[in-house]
């Protein structure tokens, strides 16, 4: 079939005004790669003429050789294998150039003619390089940030987590990890709680929120406290397109917040306590010298021979409470003052093994078993023998009495190198601590048990003398099955001769 390409002079002369107005380089080639025509602009770009084009064979022109390209290489040939527009881009040495070649086709639909046009992009190609720099730049900073950040489409569904995001959600497999969706990061409907707050005008403006403090999900379905900021993100015509939220890990902050609250109760305690000690010793000594005047007197009239045993039997009883009196009034000096520690390094093996042998033909230890789990270690402290077996005696009688008596006792030693502690566990089996006594059990006075039964400052002297050791004794566990003590002692270190306490 004869393939028609015949065209007027009047629409070949438009044709031709048409292809010449076009602002880039633009050249018609054969099928058989033959140059037909050019228009004005490669005209001036190459700096040739029609005669000089005319007839030439495009690779003659293009690549400045006598021999066809590789057919698999060619890009006209491409255009006319598969009737298909073919660009690439060449680098020159100061500019880019595009170049497209499109198929011109005959009535038969075959490729009669390629057109080639040749345009400059070095301005969008320094642009593309300018973005790409801004979304690099962008990216880093992102990347690098201390906080967790996390993109969603408007579905929800996730497509940025840096770093940090994974790290703190356990989502470390990127595109591949379990987080798929915001409602994934939060408990159960708190994602579109967020959300209804973000369209909020009246929490933290439209668009944006500030939380102080939430809690997230991760991946493996832990509850994370955290700071969290959110927002928006809109479109040109102000649509919502996106959401981006920022999240800080509260864990440190928490702990931080746990301790201080720690160490104010501890001020706190050790504030009173020092109050009370001064009373106590005020009281103690305002009553110790009558006290002596009464048992003087009443010694002297135990030995006179002209009183009747009624009397005597009186008189008993009063030198009985008196020297019950002057007991408590002894317990209130010792507790009120801090006097010189003998201190050596003692094994605090030895100190328990020496307390429970001091205490063990106790008519009151009849019922009760004692159990001994201490440390194969050196459990070496720098501490007051006498003193710590006081210490020990008087957390076993509190036992004893917490239980009624009857039931087991278990001391148990041991050492945490890398903090620089020694431990002393005392617990027994008794009733335990009922929550409203726990911050009272080591003020003086204070018992649970029958008036007259207790002082109340059994307790309150070991606090004392724990913390005259640079220790600490708190109540690790109460429950109904019973309460266990804790001592933690800065653990005595050798270096050389020379000893040292280990403070963390």
């Amino acid at each position: 079939m004869k393939k028609n390409l015949d065209i007027s002079e009047d629409e070949m002369y438009w044709r031709t005004r048409i292809f010449d107005s076009l602002s880039y380089p633009s050249v018609v080639i054969s099928a058989d790669k033959t140059l037909m025509g050019a228009n004005k602009k490669f005209y001036e770009a190459f700096n040739l003429s029609f005669k000089e084009i005319f007839g030439k064979k495009c690779f003659n022109i293009f690549l400045y050789k006598n021999t066809p390209c590789n057919s698999d290489q060619c890009t006209i040939s491409k255009v006319i294998k598969n009737k298909k527009s073919q660009s690439f881009t060449l680098r020159h040495h100061d500019r880019w150039e595009e170049r497209v070649f499109s198929p011109i086709f005959d009535d038969d639909g075959e490729v009669a003619y390629v057109i080639g046009s040749m345009r400059d992009i070095t301005r969008t190609k320094a642009l593309e390089g300018q973005l790409h720099g801004v979304q690099e730049f962008i990216s880093r900073v992102i990347h690098s940030s201390a906080s967790a950040i996390v993109a969603a489409d408007r579905q929800g569904n996730i497509n940025l987590m840096n770093s940090v995001a994974k790290e703190l959600f356990g989502d470390y497999n990127g595109g591949e990890g379990k987080l798929k969706h915001t409602e994934q990061l939060y408990p159960p409907g708190k994602a579109k709680e967020i959300m209804r707050m973000l369209r909020d005008e009246n929490i933290g403006g439209k668009g944006k929120i500030l939380i102080p403090r939430t809690t997230i999900v991760n991946a493996h379905g832990e509850n994370i406290e955290v700071e969290m900021s959110a927002a928006i993100i809109y479109d040109e015509e102000g649509n919502e397109s996106a959401t981006m939220a920022i999240y800080n890990d509260l864990k440190d902050k928490i702990k931080v917040e746990k301790e201080l609250k720690m160490t104010q109760k501890q001020l706190a305690q050790s504030e009173k306590m020092a109050s009370l000690g001064q009373l106590a010793a005020g009281v103690a000594h305002e009553i110790n010298n009558p006290l002596t005047g009464v048992l003087f007197y009443a010694s002297l009239l135990l030995e006179r021979s002209d009183i009747d045993e009624s009397m005597k039997e009186d008189l008993g009883y009063i030198l009985e409470d008196t020297n019950r009196c002057k007991e408590i009034v002894k317990s209130l000096l010792v507790y009120s003052r801090s006097s010189g520690a003998k201190k050596n390094i003692v094994q605090l093996n030895d100190i328990v093994k020496q307390s429970l042998d001091l205490i063990r033909d106790q008519q009151k230890f009849r019922n009760i078993t004692i159990k001994k789990d201490l440390s194969n270690e050196m459990m070496l402290i720098h501490a007051d023998s006498s003193k710590l077996n006081q210490v020990v005696i008087n957390l076993v009688i509190n036992a004893v009495d917490a239980m009624d008596g009857a039931g087991t006792i278990t001391l148990t030693t041991y050492k945490k190198k890398s903090i620089g502690k020694v431990f002393l566990e005392v617990k027994d089996t008794g009733q335990g601590i009922s929550h409203e006594n726990l911050s009272k059990i080591f003020d003086p006075f204070f018992t649970t048990k029958e008036v007259g039964k207790s002082t109340g400052l059994g307790l309150s002297i070991v606090h004392g003398l724990v913390e005259e050791h640079g220790a600490k004794i708190s109540v690790k566990k109460t429950n109904s099955q019973g309460t266990t003590f804790v001592i933690e002692f800065p653990m005595y270190l050798a270096s050389g001769k020379t000893p040292f306490l280990c403070n963390p």
